[in-house]
């Protein structure tokens, strides 16, 4: 599906030509870039399957792409371009957008692009994951003309219910140390104790074997407590990987659903900064580096309301990044910064403070580098960003038919932000202990953060572990502010107070 760029029309040669180079003499670095013209029903087919051309055969991919050809059909949606995190990057065009929009999409793209490859929560993915993508097909394809398709898909099924369930930061984790032969020969000549004797008897009370049996079982007890896990771990996927009963073509789907999961993970983990960089930097080159010809600029100025336009109950990531970026500029050109500016507490005396430092661009470029979106939030988000943009919480109003402002203390609107944005949306949930009860059972444990687990995804969770783990499995949670413990034994679901 992926043709050379020269089989592009020459003028949208031209166009990605010159935006390639403006965008690097602003001091923008993204990867080689290979754009491919398609049209709407293809640009669906590969959204359907998460931006790459070949995946796995799975209903999944046919069920989004449905959902998406019905969205386009009745007007709800369009997607305009698709971009992915390879070296080189590939992006995708639809054909059917006017010479703006693919302009304006252009522009976009080498902000992701740019943004890719030197954002710090990208520096652990796979760089060749278009490639690793049709190896994980076809290695898909092989299993199911050896093992069936319908045993293959029940099984994907199940992982694909549980490939949220990994630690996110895993990546950046180092791995626990393991025990050399040598440690372990230490560990066993410190713990064996022989049995008190007369010298001369000894070799009849504490006999050779008898030793080496202790030894061997201090060995494997150290191993054991190492392992099965040391401390709680997050990441499910890996823990059932290593330890489930699975067989090796089963070992080797849930490692591509983990694979895959931890792929898409920084995507996730930075969709405002990511899209806000993106979106700032087309802004940018659309109306100032490489501007629009006079008669392109309504048409452009109505995809940009578009693109950044806020739903009720919604929030735009491409809004909200775009203008927390800009304020940012905003204060670091001014000065607005320090210990001096931070312990103003007068919002009019910040409002008109102004030291003409000029480091705001400076300073977009170190947040694109370092941060995601939780630090970004965390970080830059203040109560000035938040009156000025209006950012308060709504609640709908079923007598007026509206949404109302419920609450406009900055705090709590930041804490509700934040909230969402933890774990990228998923609840935490680690395993603490993988032979509970001494049974071999598995025992979760989620941490409340003041909402409670959903209880029909909890069931259908459980079930989905217990058919990997095949023992029981229970989960420690909070339901309606009392501590209980959730569990599934093949057959029924339980629910005690803990």
């Amino acid at each position: 599906m992926i043709r050379e760029k020269n089989a592009l029309p020459l003028e949208l040669q031209n166009i990605i030509g010159e935006l390639d180079e403006k965008s690097r003499s602003v001091g923008l670095n993204p990867f080689t870039t290979i754009f491919e013209l398609v049209d709407f029903k293809q640009l669906n087919e590969i959204a359907a399957f998460g931006g790459f051309p070949t995946r796995y055969p799975h209903w999944r991919w046919g069920m989004e792409y449905e959902k998406l050809s019905k969205s386009y059909t009745y007007g709800l949606s369009v997607i305009y371009e698709m971009v992915i995190n390879n070296d080189p990057c590939y992006a995708y065009l639809l054909r059917a957008n006017s010479l703006v929009a693919q302009k304006t999409v252009i522009a976009h793209v080498y902000g992701h692009s740019d943004f890719f490859k030197n954002n710090y929560w990208f520096c652990k993915s796979n760089r060749k994951m278009l490639n690793q993508m049709a190896n994980h097909a076809s290695v898909v394809r092989k299993l199911i003309d050896e093992v069936g398709q319908e045993e293959v898909e029940n099984f994907i099924d199940i992982c694909l219910s549980l490939e949220n369930l990994i630690d996110i930061h895993s990546p950046f984790k180092s791995k626990p140390k393991k025990l050399t032969d040598e440690e372990k020969e230490q560990a066993s000549k410190k713990h064996v104790t022989k049995i008190e004797s007369k010298p001369y008897m000894d070799t009849y009370i504490n006999p050779h074997d008898f030793l080496e049996k202790q030894k061997q079982k201090i060995i494997e007890q150290a191993e054991k407590m190492q392992s099965f896990p040391e401390e709680p771990t997050q990441d499910l996927l890996q823990f059932l990987g290593e330890y489930a009963p699975l067989t090796s073509w089963q070992r080797r789907v849930l490692a591509i659903i983990r694979d895959e999961a931890y792929y898409y993970a920084p995507q996730a983990q930075t969709k405002i900064l990511n899209e806000g960089w993106a979106t700032y930097w087309h802004s940018k080159m659309m109306t100032s580096i490489a501007p629009l010809d006079v008669s392109e600029i309504i048409d452009y100025c109505d995809q940009y309301a578009g693109v950044v336009a806020n739903q009720p109950g919604h929030l735009n990531p491409y809004r909200l990044g775009v203008e927390l970026l800009r304020h940012v500029e905003e204060r670091w050109n001014r000065g607005k910064f320090g210990k001096e500016y931070m312990e103003i507490d007068d919002p009019k005396v910040r409002l008109e403070w102004g030291k003409d430092t000029g480091l705001g661009l400076k300073k977009l470029f170190e947040i694109r580098t370092l941060h995601n979106d939780i630090t970004f939030i965390e970080n830059f988000l203040d109560e000035d960003f938040c009156h000025k943009s209006k950012m308060f919480l709504y609640d709908f109003n079923p007598r007026t038919g509206k949404y109302v402002i419920a609450n406009r203390d900055f705090s709590e609107v930041k804490r509700v932000i934040l909230k969402q944005l933890t774990n990228i949306g998923n609840p935490i949930i680690k395993i603490v202990d993988g032979n509970f009860k001494n049974r071999g059972e598995l025992l979760l444990h989620h941490y409340h953060d003041g909402d409670d687990l959903k209880y029909d995804y909890l069931l259908e969770c459980l079930k989905s572990l217990y058919k990997l783990w095949t023992r029981p499995v229970h989960i420690e949670t909070v339901v309606e502010n009392a501590k209980r413990r959730v569990a599934f034994d093949g057959n029924t679901h339980s629910i005690e107070k803990i």
